[in-house]
């Protein structure tokens, strides 16, 4: 059964980790819905033996597939077998070409959108990779290096770090006005276009303790922050700030915004994976195309053994397809 968008693009991921067995349980959750169908970009002997799969020419021909079996992009093979739980280098030119490939089917209309599985950032370098992340190598196979955001979004709270994987002591020489303003202007047009938010609250996490208590405890928020939030009020941008970053995250304080901006990685994500780790979900925002990912790792320690749990690919599925669906209305 056909619906009127295209399905998911799904990545293969790390193959020695738990994305093969989330990938499996994902698809059996879903089946029954073919509105969240996805096809997976991968090998098809990286999935468990028991899952079943049926290779494909082309995305659309996935709702005939949905139902019955895992629909696998055809192309993508593995030089070596793997392992579970065992990183191999010589992996790394399919785990590679496996997201190349979901991002130019999504640019192409022929996706919806691309969902990664999680990757070994340590594996990849070893077999060339030359990328921080995913997030960087998707903004350059898009074109737009530099205008990527990232965005931790779950049930009850999303939050975005101006700076992101650096230590904190160069977060804290990186943060400046432009950066704040970029990363709430991206913020703020994703809301309105992806989440369906036609008027957006953004609350702008401060850097020191109680904000800075007026200079006593650091001038970052006088002379970073309340100049960013000056020039996104002259935007037309709803924003407040800077907020106490120990009391922002209460649930109180979480019903009078949409999204929080935080200063640097751990004060936005401590927050997101304490109210609900199994449902966070990675999205990239200021891309041409819809990405999200499970907020979680390869989980190497586990993997093979059938005991990860799904939700936060599920998670990452679903925000996917409501995205689409936001992006490109019957």
């Amino acid at each position: 059964m056909m619906t009127g968008r295209p399905p998911i693009g799904l990545t293969m991921g790390d193959p020695a980790g738990i994305g093969p067995e989330l990938t499996y349980a994902a698809w059996h959750a879903l089946r029954q819905t073919p509105a969240e169908a996805f096809v997976l970009f991968g090998d098809p002997a990286s999935l468990p033996k028991d899952a079943p799969h049926k290779v494909i020419a082309t995305p659309d021909q996935a709702w005939a597939v949905w139902p019955d079996a895992i629909p696998v992009m055809q192309g993508i093979r593995l030089t070596d077998p793997v392992q579970p739980g065992v990183g191999n280098p010589a992996h790394a030119p399919a785990i590679i070409d496996s997201i190349a490939r979901a991002v130019a089917a999504a640019q192409a209309g022929a996706t919806g959108g691309v969902v990664t599985n999680p990757i070994n950032k340590y594996v990849l370098r070893q077999g060339g990779f030359i990328y921080p992340g995913h997030t960087e190598f998707l903004a350059d196979l898009c074109g737009v290096p530099g205008h990527e955001v990232m965005m931790l979004a779950g049930p009850s709270l999303r939050v975005v770090p101006v700076t992101i994987h650096v230590s904190l002591r160069t977060a804290l020489d990186q943060l400046r006005v432009d950066e704040i303003v970029r990363v709430a202007r991206t913020t703020h047009h994703a809301l309105r276009r992806d989440f369906g938010l036609p008027s957006p609250r953004l609350a702008v996490a401060g850097l020191n303790p109680h904000a800075g208590e007026g200079g006593l405890m650091g001038t970052e928020e006088e002379a970073i922050i309340l100049p960013a939030l000056s020039r996104l009020r002259q935007d037309g941008i709803d924003v407040t700030g800077p907020w106490p970053p120990d009391t922002m995250f209460t649930p109180t304080a979480r019903a009078d915004y949409d999204a929080a901006i935080c200063m640097y990685h751990d004060q936005a994500l401590i927050p997101l994976k304490t109210l609900d780790m199994d449902n966070g979900v990675n999205v990239t925002l200021g891309l041409p195309i819809i990405r999200t990912s499970p907020d979680h790792g390869t989980a190497f320690d586990i993997a093979g053994r059938g005991i990860a749990r799904p939700d936060s690919l599920i998670a990452a599925l679903r925000l996917a397809t409501s995205m689409t669906a936001h992006r490109s209305p019957p």
